[in-house]
């Protein structure tokens, strides 16, 4: 088997393989619009509306009377005040029960407070959602038995710090390559390897930590103080550069069979669950730096005058404050959307929670890019430079560096396009895995043709026609209901795009990269479009006719992006890109490359040594 085959089997084995219950974001890639899953959003109940409130009204005077951002960045370190001010608040409790000592915070609320900590301090959020949301407390909170509950969630929910340890040096979006080991020795596992990227795992008590026990891959609970535990360096970033993210080593570390979580083999699965709804912390966090960029394009545009006029007045800068203002407001919307159908538990939202992150992260990074074009020099030079020479220190470059991680944190662009579109092919490959299979025998390829011959019998006739060519369709959404009518047009539209290149490439769908990352980009707006227009339904009833107006302008220009997306799946260069690529990989175009110096290996560097033990200047130990 090939080490391509082999990734790929590691990786269709950790896959939730049933939907035990309804998907919006299943049927929408089906063409089938099931607006009456997500219409109307769930709503949380009275109490969760109220002790969500009362901790957004705590973490923000907290935020604001005694955190220093700036500080943070220009050091590199949350301060040890700073993080016994949040255990003291609960905020490293936030999603814990309280059974266990938590807050029990509904996942809107805590996707909210996230949002405000990142649009203050983005490094706050980095470190008190990698705490929860793929530390500790959340894969025990699905996997772990009463007893690892009652053992490490009241810590945690005191403010012991975790982390997630899975990427290795040659491991990243491949877990077919994990070396880490952990063998079993009468009631303990003995674990040996080296984990890097380890955001939290400087500073943390506590560890979710993945290895290979046999051929299959396991998580355990390990304390990071044990012996043959070694924090080997903390790492620099060009964002993020409060947070604590390190190489970790493992040398002969005992951690008792009791601190397995779930069962041996189960881990990928427990990670990839757990990202389900984990992941909806990095949109989170994007939204939040979206609306702090939609009020600085605000008030820079507006108080910044050339040519006679204030900037936002001329066309060009006027579309990028559009842009911005409509995507930060969808932004939130999709955020809230899939937070209401995760507190619901009725939905599965693998697709939704994975679009958002997506979504989140590739729009967040342009309103950043938009925001710093828009502030000229000013939007370049650093918060200290303005603030030491007299001006507002608006720190639009560090929000550009910050949320450029989050293209590439917990599943890169590349990776959730690939995540999502597996899913979003998943009908098709039940009912004809066995025509695209080349390894597939006659008798085989005869049964699934039958099998699959029932399938699009029913299903195609039903992508012809649908409520969303009828006028008068979603009529309850007034203005936005040809937008709606837009969308259930488009899903159809998408299904049969999908069908056709099932159809034209078959088993080798898979490696049409380009191809699949559009659809699943059409997908993505069609889910957004979807989401601001419910919120602006629901924002009507105080605000009158303002989301109405947001909406609108953000359907149009979602719409244009979409069918943009269309016209390139079927005329693009992917096959000349790729054609390009392998013969620059073969050596040649390094003609390309001539008359340039590459710094780091044609200047003076010294040769690093072998990493020992982290200095004290490399690791901050929070004190608490």
């Amino acid at each position: 088997m090939t080490d391509y085959a082999k990734a790929r089997e590691v990786a269709e084995q950790a896959r939730e393989k049933e939907w035990a219950r309804p998907s919006f974001g299943k049927q929408l890639f089906l063409g089938d619009f099931r607006l009456d899953l997500v219409h109307p959003a769930p709503r949380l109940s009275a109490r969760d509306v109220e002790k969500g409130q009362e901790f957004l009204r705590a973490l923000r005077r907290f935020l604001q009377d005694r955190v220093d951002p700036a500080l943070i960045e220009r050091t590199a370190v949350i301060p040890d005040e700073v993080v016994k001010g949040l255990v003291a608040l609960g905020a490293f409790g936030m999603t814990i029960d309280e059974e266990y000592g938590g807050l029990g915070l509904s996942h809107t609320y805590y996707t909210r407070a996230l949002q405000l900590t990142a649009s203050y301090s983005p490094a706050l959020s980095a470190l008190l959602s990698a705490h929860q949301s793929i530390g500790v407390p959340q894969p025990l909170r699905l996997f772990g038995t009463p007893e690892q509950k009652q053992r490490f969630l009241p810590r945690c929910a005191a403010g012991e710090i975790s982390a997630f340890l899975l990427t290795e040096p040659d491991v990243g979006s491949d877990p077919a390559r994990l070396a880490t080991t952990a063998v079993r020795d009468g009631d303990s596992y003995v674990i040996d390897g080296v984990k890097l990227w380890t955001t939290n795992g400087v500073v943390a008590d506590l560890l979710v930590v993945m290895a290979r026990t046999g051929q299959k891959i396991s998580a355990f609970v390990v304390e990071a103080d044990s012996p043959g535990i070694t924090v080997e360096r903390r790492n620099a970033f060009m964002g993020l550069r409060g947070i604590e993210n390190g190489v970790t080593r493992f040398h002969q570390v005992r951690v008792p069979a009791a601190n397995l979580i779930g069962r041996e083999g189960q881990g990928l699965k427990i990670a990839l669950t757990t990202l389900n709804t984990g992941r909806l912390s990095l949109p989170a966090t994007c939204a939040g730096a979206a609306k702090w960029a939609a009020k600085i394009a605000r008030e820079w545009s507006a108080q910044r005058v050339q040519w006679g006029r204030p900037i936002g007045g001329h066309e060009a800068v006027a579309k990028k404050i559009a842009f911005i203002t409509c995507t930060a407001y969808a932004l939130e919307a999709v955020v809230e959307l899939a937070g209401r159908l995760a507190d619901d538990e009725n939905n599965d939202i693998r697709i939704e929670a994975a679009l958002a992150k997506l979504y989140g992260s590739e729009m967040a990074w342009q309103i950043a890019d938009e925001l710093v074009q828009i502030r000229g020099g000013r939007g370049y030079e650093t918060a200290d430079s303005l603030h030491a020479r007299g001006e507002r220190g608006v720190p639009a470059e560090q929000v550009l560096r910050d949320l450029r991680i989050n293209r590439i944190f917990e599943g890169s662009t590349e990776i959730m396009h690939l995540l999502i579109a597996r899913e979003a092919v998943d009908a098709h490959l039940s009912v004809a895995g066995g025509l695209i299979d080349p390894a597939a025998g006659l008798r085989e390829k005869g049964r699934a043709a039958t099998k699959a011959g029932g399938f699009y019998a029913r299903w195609l006739p039903g992508l012809l026609t649908g409520p969303g060519q009828l006028p008068t369709s979603y009529a309850e959404f007034g203005g936005l209901a040809h937008h709606l009518r837009y969308v259930e047009r488009t899903s159809r539209k998408l299904a049969r795009a999908t069908f056709y290149g099932m159809s034209r490439w078959q088993g080798r769908l898979e490696h049409k990269q380009g191809f699949l990352s559009r659809i699943v980009d059409i997908g993505a707006e069609l889910f957004a479009m979807t989401a601001v227009c419910i919120r602006a339904q629901e924002d009507a009833m105080e605000l009158g006719s303002r989301p109405y107006e947001l909406a609108d302008t953000f359907c149009h220009q979602s719409r244009l992006r979409a069918e943009a997306l269309f016209d390139r799946l079927w005329e693009n260069s992917d096959a000349l890109d790729s054609r390009m690529a392998k013969l620059a990989l073969g050596g040649r175009y390094t003609f390309v490359e001539d008359g340039i110096l590459d710094p780091s290996i044609d200047g003076p560097w010294i040769a690093p040594a072998t990493p020992g033990p982290a200095t004290s200047a490399d690791v901050h130990r929070h004190v608490r």
